[in-house]
């Protein structure tokens, strides 16, 4: 797939604008390990590469396992592998981000209010807002995957 214009070279100020959301994101406490868990599974229902590529690298420096990797795609079969804070926001953020029939569910809503505070669930919303943008962005760009080197590091145990 040929890429397109560069939005980050054509208009600066959507880059500078995405770089700020993101940073209220990282800034929010919630978990970096958590936040990347969610981009990558928004990533995957978007089908946006770059994302993917990136995210899957983070994941990896933030000393994530290959299995919950490659199992994110199928959380709700392979739930075990994910706790109930993880499972919570990863229901939530698919939710936000299908908005099926205009709505997310009140069961969905009731599960991430069982695991999430109201400020982190403002905050969680946000990082599923953030990375929908992100996604919306290098999908119609055609922005090229592979090359990413992920700066995040392994939290200390």
């Amino acid at each position: 797939m040929q890429s397109r214009t560069s939005y980050a070279k054509s208009a600066p100020e959507v880059l500078q604008s995405m770089l700020a959301l993101s940073g209220a994101v990282r800034k929010s406490g919630l978990p970096e390990q958590l936040i990347a868990l969610v981009e990558y599974r928004v990533s995957q229902m978007n089908g946006c590469a770059y994302c993917l590529d990136m995210h899957s690298k983070d994941l990896r420096a933030l000393g994530e396992t290959e299995q919950r990797i490659y199992m994110l795609s199928a959380w709700r079969e392979a739930a075990h592998l994910y706790n109930g804070r993880e499972r919570a926001a990863l229901a939530w953020a698919e939710a936000v981000t299908m908005l099926a029939h205009n709505e997310v569910p009140d069961a969905v809503y009731d599960e991430a209010r069982a695991q999430f505070g109201d400020k982190e669930l403002a905050q969680l919303t946000l990082a599923v807002v953030a990375i929908n943008g992100w996604n919306r962005l290098n999908v119609a760009f055609r922005t090229p995957a592979g090359d990413y080197k992920s700066q995040l590091k392994r939290p200390a145990a």
